[in-house]
């Protein structure tokens, strides 16, 4: 990391006055630093981030002689990419940043080597009691207590339903929306979808369409498993154990695997929305800033028709605790200089300020991170006061949320050593054998057995128990 110079009069300002906690001002308007920041946000998520610096820039940056530049690195992997080179210093990488957007398991591996500063240093505890609990204790990742993940922008899943085509299905087969609240309720559903749309061609056999998809599985691990009252990955003093209880899983396998070999659940391009846009799905379960990418009309071979749409929440398990994943990406402070890091917190502290806050989340699909912002009221007050310019989609994602934050719990998992490899185990064990099996199930169909015929061999308890195995032993092999 080469070292970031500042004024002599801010560094003497900074061996004055600096403690643990402090709000006192450690920059000078007269001296103004200059801070950088990177992200993953594309498109109209990039311009609302961009949108709030310049503003920062031209008003409370500017009085307390700060100014921010920020920079996108493409996506989530291609910033981690940067952010890996520039710590290392690689030939041709970029100096490191000021501060950078990291999920939890990033930022763990860069705190491991010592590099982030430690937030609690620059905030107080009354201020850390304005934010959402949840949000703040997922930023407690190092061993020393304090806090280095500042929460910016926070996400949930929800469910999106193509409701014209819905409606067609419900009215000929009184199809009720009340199925979409369960997993196994989606999964009756999907069933009963399937065997409409296979009805709609008597003379070929099994070519009913799937009715659901979700976009990641990881999460519908993590998730499944909390509302069953189990943390798959349960953290203490750093040290992580695998509760991976087979009968919990076997339930998990029962409400994903079996519906998609028999075509009732579907995934195929790389997001559900996509799916959705193809007419290949009619619903599925996905993050909150996906409900941009939901589409205004589906397009297939036939032609493409507009389409309405609806907002639910997600599904849980029948019977299971209403909890709901808490997701979304924190900004982290690099270690540096005192009144860079005090200045880094003092930008993020404004950009959660409510107002700023929701109108980034307005533009990008986000949760707001303050207590005081977490209510449908406040989005209406600062929606109105702001002439925010809000689509009918993300308001209808972000109000459903809201209106819910005082029966639904969000829950994330804590960080550890191989938290990024347990997640990929997670993300792509189960879904990939449903993939590769589904093939040879629609391979049967197509040789003429009957779907019962051709998922026979799939759903049989050697089969869970040969799959239940392997990811056992990915999973405990990852944390090790």
């Amino acid at each position: 990391m080469r070292k970031k110079h500042i004024s002599a009069i801010v560094g003497i300002a900074v061996a004055a006055s600096f403690f643990s906690g402090c709000s006192e001002r450690l920059t000078d308007p007269r001296h103004p630093v200059s801070l950088t920041v990177w992200h993953y946000y594309n498109g109209s998520q990039q311009e609302a981030f961009q949108g709030l610096v310049e503003e920062f820039n031209d008003t409370a940056g500017k009085e307390m002689g700060i100014h921010v530049q920020s920079m996108s690195k493409g996506s989530v992997g291609e910033l981690e990419q940067a952010v890996q080179d520039s710590m290392e210093g690689k030939v041709g990488a970029d100096e490191v940043p000021d501060m950078f957007s990291a999920y939890a398991d990033t930022a763990y591996l860069i705190e491991q080597q010592g590099k982030l500063a430690n937030i609690s240093d620059y905030i107080t505890e009354e201020e850390i009691g304005e934010y959402v609990d949840s949000y703040i204790k997922e930023g407690y990742i190092a061993q020393d207590g304090g806090l280095r993940i500042f929460p910016v922008a926070k996400s949930t899943e929800i469910l999106m339903i193509n409701q014209t085509d819905w409606d067609v299905f419900a009215e000929e087969t009184g199809a009720s929306p009340d199925g979409f609240s369960t997993l196994e309720g989606i999964v009756k559903l999907a069933e009963e979808y399937y065997n409409w749309t296979d009805g709609k061609t008597p003379d070929v056999e099994g070519d009913g369409k799937a009715l659901y998809g979700r976009d990641s599985m990881a999460n519908y691990f993590v998730i499944g498993m909390r509302q069953q009252g189990t943390e798959i990955f349960q953290v203490e003093e750093g040290k992580v154990t695998v509760n991976d209880d087979k009968e919990k899983i076997r339930r998990l396998w029962d409400n994903y695997y079996v519906p998609y070999i028999k075509g009732y659940f579907a995934s195929y391009g790389s997001f559900r929305s996509d799916d959705v846009k193809t007419g290949d799905l009619l619903a599925y379960t996905g993050s909150t800033a996906s409900a941009m990418y939901f589409p205004d009309q589906i397009e297939t071979n036939e032609g493409s028709k507009p389409i309405e749409y609806s907002v639910m929440s997600a599904p849980v398990l029948e019977g299971g605790e209403s909890i709901a994943i808490q997701q979304g990406a924190g900004i982290v402070v690099t270690k540096s200089e005192k009144a860079r890091e005090y200045a880094s917190v003092e930008f993020l502290k404004w950009m959660t300020q409510a107002k700023p806050n929701i109108r980034f989340g307005c533009e990008a699909g986000y949760l707001p991170v303050k207590k005081d912002a977490i209510a449908r009221e406040k989005l209406d007050e600062v929606i109105g006061d702001n002439q925010v310019q809000v689509s009918d989609k993300i308001y209808a994602c972000l109000s459903n949320v809201l209106d819910q934050s005082g029966q639904m719990e969000l829950y994330a998992c804590q960080s550890f050593a191989g938290a990024s490899d347990a997640r990929k185990v997670l993300e792509y064990s189960l879904s990939d054998k449903a993939v590769e099996d589904r093939e040879q199930v629609v391979k049967s169909l197509k040789e003429g057995s009957s779907l019962e015929e051709a998922c026979g061999p799939f759903l049989t308890e050697e089969c869970f128990e040969a799959w239940y195995e392997s990811f056992d032993k990915a999973l405990r092999e990852a944390v090790q």
